[in-house]
């Protein structure tokens, strides 16, 4: 690290914000997020030695050190995010697989339909697709394996009417032989496809009667690979459901606390951010009602306009799906409040609703005067 990077480093505060690496040539070649800047950008510079080599490539580069501070942690991450979509530094590129986001496939084989992974949707018109999921492709095979596993699904032949291998391992229903394995497994497929779809959950539900039957039973080894397998199944549909949040059309408000005296408001439509304003707390009932009066205001502002329902899954891009993770993990994750708002409390005759929502909604008096 040279003298004069270092003495950024230095100088970095302990504030949330973005830090940009630059190369002798001044070009960005990585952007970066921290809760606490200067503990994040010091970590790069510290226990070099066990650093992956892309990381270590990554500092032995740096020349230049800049950054924004952001008074909370998820207008870091938002401003992160939108940096690296402009600018597509190197290093970002680098270390995050292009092909981050993967799909589910069931596809007619051989007469009978089977779960594939793969990277795309594109396909020959007659597959079902399911996704994409925000997890790597290694990741949503084995939650894919671990559910052909549970239901002893893993047969790779075709309906030749000798058994497979994975017939004598306990691991195929035996469709290889024909009969009545292949209703049985088309039946299990019914509820797969189903619960891909979020249509149906008789398939979880079934799955989580076992284990609580084998527990009662006190075969706990048993119980132990129910319990994996419905960890698969949770994993596939936790991931599904950022992908739905993108495609809602919702309006949300949002506040954190940036300290005692303090909060930031947030306007969310989908998954862009629309509005973000710091405010004081109210310290008495008036100032509290104009509080909700400004509010109020902007949410008129910019949830008003009419707009399209919400793109189908298959048209949201990579980067709309990163911009909405960062959404959905924060409004589930973090400590803010918020509140979606309803398109039928903008109207003219309905926004007493919008009125009783945002006072049940809005913080109470400051900290400091209570």
């Amino acid at each position: 690290m040279n003298t004069h990077v270092a003495e950024r480093v230095r100088n970095l505060p302990l504030t949330p914000g973005v830090y940009l690496m630059k190369d002798s040539r001044g070009t960005i070649i990585y952007v970066g997020k921290a809760k606490q800047l200067k503990r994040r950008v010091q970590s790069y510079f510290h226990h070099a030695k066990s650093h992956s080599p892309k990381i270590a490539k990554l500092v032995a580069h740096i020349a230049e050190l800049e950054y924004r501070n952001t008074d909370t942690e998820f207008e870091a991450f938002m401003l992160e995010c939108r940096l690296i979509q402009e600018l597509k530094p190197m290093y970002n590129r680098k270390m995050k697989n292009p092909l981050a986001y993967t799909y589910v496939a069931v596809r007619n084989k051989a007469g009978l339909r089977r779960m594939e992974v793969t990277e795309t949707s594109e396909g020959d018109g007659e597959s079902m697709y399911f996704g994409p999921y925000t997890a790597s492709k290694h990741s949503v095979q084995r939650a894919i394996e671990s559910i052909e596993e549970c239901y002893h699904l893993a047969c790779r032949q075709p309906l030749t009417g000798r058994a497979c291998l994975n017939y004598s391992l306990g691991l195929c229903l035996g469709v290889c032989l024909g009969g009545e394995a292949v209703q049985e497994y088309e039946r299990i497929m019914d509820r797969i496809v189903s619960l891909l779809q979020g249509s149906g959950s008789a398939l979880f539900d079934e799955m989580e009667q076992s284990m609580q039957m084998a527990a009662e039973s006190f075969e706990f080894e048993a119980a132990a690979r129910w319990r994996d397998h419905i960890e698969s199944v949770k994993f596939l549909l936790s991931k599904r459901k950022v992908i739905e949040f993108s495609a809602q059309n919702l309006s949300t408000v949002v506040y954190e606390y940036i300290d005692d005296a303090a909060i930031k408001l947030f306007l969310i439509r989908q998954h862009e951010l629309l509005f973000s304003q710091k405010y004081a707390l109210p310290a008495d009932g008036h100032q509290r009602g104009l509080l909700a009066a400004e509010i109020r205001s902007r949410i008129l502002q910019y949830f008003r306009i009419d707009s399209d329902p919400g793109k189908a899954m298959a048209q949201i891009s990579r980067e709309e799906i990163d911009q909405a993770q960062i959404i959905y993990n924060y409004l589930h994750g973090s400590g803010s409040c918020h509140l979606h708002i309803q398109q039928s409390w903008l109207k003219e005759m309905e926004q007493q609703e919008l009125d009783e929502a945002l006072d049940s909604f809005l913080p109470p008096i400051s900290r400091e005067n209570i």
